[in-house]
């Protein structure tokens, strides 16, 4: 993981206006100095979500998430903190600090030239969809299909001309560089004549994004030709796409994944297309591949479950069992939500609706129930050869999750199906057992509760909350409180560790955000102090008495433990005189005016 100096985040930082970056995700308006809008991380009738511009701060009165820029890119788009400055870095054209030698800006420069590229060609295409003649064909054949005009206009959907030569000639009028189209597949060259040709020819286009909805490759269907010619065709693996690391809409499905808890996954684009026409958002699709570790790793981002729903037939059962070897390991329940044949997602859902696929989602069942009846469906039960056959592959696929839970429920499902007794399935499985040196998965699935998980950390009294308030609110204040408040008075270490750095820093709000990141319940409460909307009539007067509060708060349960103390007979005499004499300073005190630390 690369290492990011404190001056390159405050570089990117100040070149990363809140308002502007949280108004690239959702409607801010403005009320009064701030900006609100409905919250997207909890649902919600009335607005609560605020963007404060002078503090660069995010805070939600409803559900209390809060934080600086960084922090909104990190718990929207659900990516980690060295994620979200590097995006925040890219945005703002800001080389990153590891890329400072010739080779890694050369190699920034080709990325940015082909991310213009590619978003100069999708526009291409989409025109040519819209209104050339060279469109008609894919017009008709959506038109066909379904895909209504917002769902075209959502996803970029195009169409390339059927031309050997129209992009490379688009190309020169736009003054793209053949070499460049070439290295982004765009156009191949003949390696006999050296010219170039279209790779994309009379097909209807899928642009492919990046997370960041950055268009990085395309997939192209063909409308018409012979049986011969490839009914996809993708863009090769370049510098900007990598097949088995892109997931076909995630772009557009990320939030509403995280809403639902769970991904679905569809086995190409029309039918994630027609699931997302159809109100069911969370639905992202493999780019020309089954699903593989490195996509359950971004899918592990987002969510604990997958739900697999390909065609109905044998090649979508097919589908789904491939898929589940991409899935080991990753920690992912799955699960398979069965299309009846021959329908696949987009034609299930134009014949019978959107309400009547949600109710097959909702069937979905544990992929190894679906793998035991697949097996059983696939191999003669009623033979000695064909129920050996189903125990080997359940124990194998098994053994492969690390799971002895699932081991010992699917020992006992497999023999009640096959009419085995358990004892003998657990020994057939014990033989499954992966051979010594054969790798495991990484990790088992995260199927049991963690243990270990850590208690979240209890709310601060009302006082120090208050305390935080005015420190934030009023940073005047700082010096006076510096002055005047012992650390031991405050009982909440987080409290106390953010009154400590902004003494010692006399920092702003966004700075003293950046000493707490990665501390989600620090960034909260400075958010949430920093937020407080209502004005702070004489403030001082304000932080005094809440000092004078926790002071005597902190004298209060002092008294108390000397007390405690005093009523043990075993104390010696010595010891009772000293504990009589601090209580008596201490209720002295007690009575006195707040005076700044060190004076008499």
């Amino acid at each position: 993981m690369p290492f990011f100096s404190d001056n390159f985040r405050e570089q990117v930082r100040a070149a990363s206006d809140i308002v502007d970056i949280i108004g690239g995700y959702l409607p801010l308006k403005r009320a009064g100095t701030n900006f609100v809008t409905l919250c997207p991380f909890h649902k919600e009738k009335s607005p609560s979500f605020n963007v404060n511009p002078s503090k660069q701060i995010f805070h939600c009165f409803g559900c209390h998430k809060g934080g600086d820029v960084f922090r909104f890119v990190q718990d929207h788009e659900n990516i980690t903190f060295v994620e979200a400055l590097t995006r925040l870095a890219e945005r703002a054209r800001i080389p990153l600090e590891h890329e400072d030698n010739p080779g890694a800006q050369q190699a920034r420069g080709v990325k940015d030239s082909l991310l213009k590229l590619h978003e100069a060609v999708a526009a291409r295409w989409q025109q040519c969809l819209a209104n050339e003649a060279g469109g008609q064909v894919a017009r008709e054949y959506l038109a066909k299909r379904g895909v209504g005009a917002d769902a075209v206009k959502e996803f970029r959907l195009g169409a390339a001309p059927e031309a050997w030569d129209d992009t490379v000639n688009w190309a020169k009028a736009k003054g793209f560089d053949l070499a460049l189209c070439e290295q982004a597949g765009l156009v191949i060259k003949k390696e006999e004549t050296g010219r170039h040709y279209d790779r994309f020819r009379g097909r209807l286009m899928f642009p492919i994004c990046d997370e960041q909805g950055r268009v990085i490759a395309f997939s192209g269907r063909i409308l018409q030709g012979d049986e011969k010619t490839a009914k996809y065709v993708n863009s090769p693996e370049t510098p900007l796409f990598t097949k088995g690391k892109v997931l076909f809409a995630l772009d557009k499905a990320k939030r509403a994944i995280l809403d639902a808890g769970h991904a679905i996954v569809c086995e190409g684009q029309l039918d994630t297309i027609a699931c997302h026409a159809a109100g069911v958002r969370n639905v992202i699709a493999p780019q020309g591949t089954a699903l593989t570790a490195d996509h359950a790793r971004i899918l592990k981002r987002y969510v604990d479950e997958v739900v697999l729903c390909f065609d109905g037939d044998k090649a979508g059962r097919n589908a789904s069992i491939r898929s589940f070897e991409g899935l080991l390991g990753s920690g992912l329940a799955i699960r398979v939500a069965s299309i009846p044949a021959p329908d696949d997602p987009d034609s299930f859902l134009r014949q019978h609706g959107a309400e009547a696929f949600q109710a097959v989602l909702k069937r979905a069942e544990g992929y190894f129930d679906f793998y035991l009846r697949h097996l059983c469906a696939e191999n003669d039960t009623t033979s000695d050869r064909g129920r050996m056959h189903v125990v080997r592959k359940m124990g194998e696929d098994l053994h492969k999750t690390g799971n002895a839970v699932l081991l010992d429920t699917y020992a006992q499902k497999t023999g009640q199906r096959l009419g085995v007794g358990v004892d003998a399935v657990r020994t057939e499985f014990r033989k499954a057992r992966p051979a010594p040196g054969r790798s495991e998965p990484d990790e088992p699935p995260l199927t049991e509760p963690d243990e270990g998980a850590a208690e979240p950390p209890a709310r601060p009294p009302q006082a120090e909350l208050w305390l935080l308030k005015y420190l934030l609110l009023s940073p005047e204040q700082a010096h006076f409180a510096a002055a005047h408040l012992e650390p031991a008075w405050v009982t909440h270490p987080t409290v106390r560790r953010i009154a400590a750095l902004h003494f010692s820093l006399g920092t702003d709000v966004a700075g003293l955000l950046a000493q707490f990141e990665g501390d989600d319940f620090a960034c909260r409460l400075i958010t949430e102090s920093a937020s407080e909307q209502r004005a702070i009539p004489e403030p001082e007067k304000q932080l005094a008495d809440v000092i004078l509060r926790l002071r005597n708060a902190s004298f209060d349960q002092q008294i108390a433990v000397l007390n405690a103390q005093l009523t043990d007979a075993a104390l010696s005499h010595e010891k009772h005189v000293a504990a009589q004499l601090e209580q008596q300073r201490l209720r002295a005190a007690r009575r006195q005016p707040l005076h700044p630390l060190g004076d008499a």
